[in-house]
């Protein structure tokens, strides 16, 4: 297809200023910019309309969602042309049938599959990240998607789900797991070290790991330790974790929730500044919200999880057990809530996995018992939004030069959080045009440009000859989330077009039926 943008304002992903141009496709690339005939090849009026590289989504949680639904309007409607799945340390790959089996059930929440579930007909005939990959090829996917390899899973498949150290037979696993990972086009490795079985690993050990990304040149995607007490040791671990093994690190949804950190943003700012002055490779996500998202589960203090969902289903039926969790989350404060005492008014159900349970979507708990019959009744499936974020923080974390874009989406639930509808849009109509946080050529390249240097892709995240022509034209006076808490999955507005590899998936707003994205895998690295 040839195609002829004709007169779009170019915000091209660098942060410089932007340029009024024409801008020529063919064969999936951006062939010229400029002032262009159109020489019978088709046009498009881009006059009023901003065009910018395809946006991505740093932190996603579509590893499932991307084969389930080919529409995938929640990200395409977006602007978004790549997402980054595998996070928190826990995703489908690579695993064996025991270790699937445990993955499916653990995080149902996130994203369905649970093995339980009749309904749903996803084929898990994948077990090495390299088939999972391939599987998204073969089934035709809305966006690209890149992948990281999930800690968590890589330490249940080698040593189960036991809170003790590996021995050095099941740690030279893990590292052949990675590497073997990387190898087949991973971009990096991710850690959720709030949630079983990952976080059970010490620094000694994801140190070990970490240099195996490093040899691969990709990165070290942690969700650390704390968000929340403890959150500045938390992230100074994971840079000076990452310093010793000489790997990349960049900070998943990285914010200061909590009523301990209202107000200091900066000085994790601070922190992240002294380790890019003493060279440290660095990034970080973000999402433009307050409350987070996770599962109900997730809350619980880790020795709740040792042993896997069964056993945490089993520690909830025993009414000993129960009160000794009980205890940790509302009086010590459990390391899965953070460290903090959970405050049960803050907890939103958004979804279960069982509709049986409906009723609780969109209601707070009023207490540990509500929390227990659901966690039990739902067998772990529920996902809540907890309302624990300060937009003081939000906001000057979104300002800092190492930012990035990640959604940080979860799409199941009756009421998923707006993010993984919105977030895009939504940095570009509040955060530019309404509050002025960010100039909007500041913005793209946070969305687009910086992103796809973290990932080390040569020929994507820019408006540029040779490029890839993965671009979304939007207009700025209206560009908008339509999601919200009470309407979560309304598609956002002024986002008319965006192309993959050069073809339309969104024309004139609606989703087309083109299917154009692909596995996008670590490119070659040789350390310059």
């Amino acid at each position: 297809m040839d195609l002829v943008i004709r007169g779009a304002r170019v915000v091209d992903g660098t942060g410089g200023p932007p340029y009024t141009a024409d801008v020529a496709v063919h064969a999936g690339r951006v062939t010229e910019i400029g002032r262009l005939r159109a020489g019978g090849r088709r046009t498009l009026d881009a006059h009023g309309l901003i065009l910018a590289p395809g946006f991505i989504d740093m932190h996603a949680h579509s590893d499932l969602a991307l084969l389930r639904d080919p529409d995938h309007s929640a990200k395409a409607a977006q602007g978004v042309t790549l997402e980054v799945l595998g996070q928190d340390g826990l995703s489908y790959a690579p695993v064996d049938d025991r270790t699937l089996t445990e993955v499916r059930a653990a995080i149902a929440g996130w994203n369905g599959g649970a093995p339980w579930d009749p309904a749903d007909d996803i084929d898990f005939g994948w077990r090495t990240v390299g088939e999972y990959l391939d599987r998204l090829d073969t089934t035709g996917i809305a966006v690209n998607a890149a992948y990281l390899v999930p800690q968590g899973t890589v330490r249940a498949y080698a040593l189960g789900w036991d809170d003790r150290p590996a021995t050095p037979a099941e740690l030279d696993r893990m590292r052949r797991l990675v590497a073997e990972g990387l190898a087949e086009g991973a971009v990096g490795m991710s850690s959720g070290l709030t949630y079983t079985p990952g976080m059970y690993a010490s620094g000694a050990e994801l140190t070990e790991l970490c240099r195996v990304v490093a040899a691969y040149g990709g990165y070290y995607c942690p969700h650390h330790r704390s968000y929340g007490r403890g959150a500045l040791g938390a992230y100074a671990e994971m840079v000076e974790l990452t310093r010793r093994a000489g790997c990349a690190l960049h900070l998943a949804h990285a914010t200061m929730n909590f009523g301990e950190n209202e107000g200091r943003a900066g000085e994790l700012l601070a922190l992240l500044d002294d380790a890019l002055a003493g060279g440290a490779d660095l990034t970080l996500d973000s999402y433009p919200y307050t409350p987070g998202c996770t599962t109900l589960v997730a809350l619980l203090p880790s020795w709740a999880g040792e042993g896997g969902p069964e056993a945490v289903l089993a520690r909830l039926r025993d009414d000993a057990e129960a009160e000794r969790i009980r205890y940790a989350l509302e009086v010590t404060g459990a390391d899965g809530c953070h460290g903090v005492p959970v405050d049960w008014s803050a907890i939103e159900i958004s979804g279960t996995a069982d509709p049986a349970y409906g009723a609780y979507v969109g209601t707070r708990l009023d207490g540990w018992e509500s929390a227990r019959r659901l966690l039990l009744g739902d067998r772990l499936g529920s996902t809540v939004l907890q309302h624990v974020g300060h937009e003081e923080n939000v906001r000057a974390i979104m300002r800092h030069p190492a930012h990035t874009g990640g959604s940080d989406g979860i799409l199941r639930g009756a009421k998923p959080h707006p993010r993984a509808y919105g977030t895009f849009p939504h940095y570009l109509g509040r955060y530019v045009r309404e509050l002025g946080v960010l100039s909007l050529e500041e913005c793209v390249a946070h969305l687009s440009g910086r992103p796809a240097a973290r990932l080390r892709l040569p020929d994507r995240g820019l408006v540029r000859e040779g490029y890839r022509a993965d671009l979304v034209l939007f207009d700025p006076e209206t560009v908008a989330a339509g999601s919200t808490y009470e309407n979560p999955r309304v598609l956002p507005a002024g986002i008319p077009y965006v192309l993959i590899d050069g073809r339309f998936v969104m024309r004139d707003g609606c989703r087309t039926d083109v299917l154009a994205g692909r596995s996008v895998r670590r490119t070659p690295y040789d350390g310059r």
